[in-house]
């Protein structure tokens, strides 16, 4: 396999993402618009992740209001699609830059995120598995393409990518591998087909457990889910893309029920949410970074991506020889 050494790396990545947005627009029929990195606290506009991380929060001397630093764009961004009056089944994409401060870093996560946040105005007849299930083929075609151009134009191996991707749910994996973790699971079932769409996070299983969490009040959890690759240069799934259709507001009011919640329906998106002040719209986050690592055939985060990272995962590229940007 042909190694790139660190400049030959930095036009590769260049390479990796100009290629793969610029196919993706086409694909979803995106526009690109500019996004914060930072909201008002009190917008309800942040992420809330599982629930429990901290985001990177700063008060401004001017006002005193408290802003933090976004941990991804979900709710801005259907925020934006009205504001700027796109179409139906038109859409945005943005580059979104994002810590995550409790981050527990490794060769795939890192406190800084990169990634591509899209959303498009749909109707309530898309609001539906097939409609999700068209969109995530078109991204797989994408990230198929985009692999494939690059690896060529830098005479790196092919790599041996399905034609299709395979959709599965979270049910069906916990039933399929019971004794298994969630992450174990998706392991496994990301080596049988090579390429697999894991669909309906957020909820209960049957045995009590999540698979995952997953924030109530941008996703619906009956229509989402996460684009995950075999990787085995790092002996594991990796996930590329996390999205899906989006709350309407009976879904909204049943998930925020089920997480004891209900306190941000007097938060400014949620009510306008709740009002029917926004569109109906799909959408999610796709890894810059991660992506360039799969395509360029990188073993860690860290090589195509300046972050900070801990002495101890300093330590274990030293012992294996991956030099970090």
């Amino acid at each position: 396999m042909n190694e790139l050494g660190l400049l030959d790396t930095q036009k590769a990545i260049k390479d990796c993402k100009d290629t793969f947005i610029s196919a993706l627009a086409q694909e979803l029929d995106l526009s690109r618009v500019s996004a914060p990195l930072f909201v008002l606290k009190e917008s309800g506009f942040n992420d809330n992740l599982n629930g429990v991380e901290r985001p990177v929060s700063f008060d401004i001397k001017e006002s005193g209001k408290i802003a933090e630093v976004v941990h991804s764009l979900a709710k801005w961004k259907r925020f934006a699609l009205k504001k700027y009056g796109f179409e139906m089944h038109k859409g945005l994409y943005t580059d979104m830059n994002a810590i995550r401060r409790d981050e527990i870093v490794d060769n795939i996560h890192s406190i800084y995120v990169d990634q591509w946040d899209w959303e498009k105005v749909i109707c309530a007849e898309d609001r539906n598995l097939d409609f999700l299930k068209d969109t995530v083929r078109g991204i797989y075609k994408v990230i198929k393409f985009t692999c494939e151009s690059v690896r060529e134009k830098y005479l790196l191996d092919k790599f041996d990518m399905p034609s299709e991707i395979t959709f599965v749910t979270t049910q069906e994996l916990e039933d399929t591998y019971p004794n298994l973790t969630p992450q174990e699971r998706e392991n496994a079932v990301a080596k049988k087909y090579g390429a697999v769409f894991v669909m309906k996070i957020g909820g209960l299983l049957k045995s009590g457990k999540k698979h995952d969490g997953r924030a109530p009040d941008y996703d619906d959890w009956s229509l989402n889910g996460d684009i995950f690759v075999d990787y085995p240069i790092i002996g594991r799934g990796l996930e590329l893309s996390s999205m899906g259709i989006r709350v309407d507001r009976a879904s909204l009011l049943d998930q925020l029920a089920k997480e004891n919640a209900m306190d941000r329906l007097e938060l400014p998106f949620h009510k306008a949410l709740a009002n029917g002040k926004l569109p109906l719209s799909i959408g999610g986050g796709i890894g810059q970074s991660r992506l360039c690592m799969f395509i360029l055939g990188k073993r860690h985060n860290g090589e195509v991506q300046p972050s900070v990272w801990s002495d101890r995962e300093i330590e274990n590229c030293k012992k294996q020889g991956i030099t970090l940007l």
